[in-house]
């Protein structure tokens, strides 16, 4: 579950090498890898977020929620859906460092589709595109063609 950092280090100089075909690596959103980390220009070209990054139901959150509710806000958004949605955009923001950079960024879950959440995406999102399975490779071959 931990990972030393003489591996963290290993891990990162995997993006460092050229390569002929395509290179993957996962991480958990939140991790030590959602910040603090640069690979620039093509080390990153993108990343897929899985879930919204809502944190776990806890005490905590729960008493974050209760109060913000009884002031008269939407204790959900404080206690879960900003915390998320910053984790959410930590993650995001390992592709894009510098202007020199491009890159793919995408959201798979069917929530990042509804105005309670692209409300909460930075302006530079305001091109996002809502793609199926099919549609995919398309919008990808269109976003490496410009």
């Amino acid at each position: 579950p931990f990972m030393s950092e003489e591996d963290r280090e290993v891990f990162l100089k995997e993006f460092d090498e050229i390569r002929e075909e395509s290179f993957v690596g996962f991480c958990v959103m939140g991790g030590i890898f959602s910040e603090g980390i640069d690979l620039p220009e093509d080390k990153l070209i993108g990343v897929i977020i899985v879930g919204t990054g809502l944190p776990q139901v806890c005490n905590e959150r729960e008493i974050v929620k209760q109060y913000f509710s009884g002031i008269g806000s939407d204790g959900f958004e404080y206690a879960y859906l900003y915390p998320g949605m910053n984790k959410v955009l930590q993650s995001a923001g390992r592709v894009i460092r510098t202007e020199k950079d491009r890159g793919l960024i995408l959201l798979l879950d069917e929530r990042f589709s509804t105005g309670r959440y692209r409300e909460l995406f930075p302006r530079e999102w305001s091109n996002a595109r809502h793609c199926t399975a099919e549609s995919l490779t398309s919008y990808m071959q269109e976003f490496w063609e410009c």
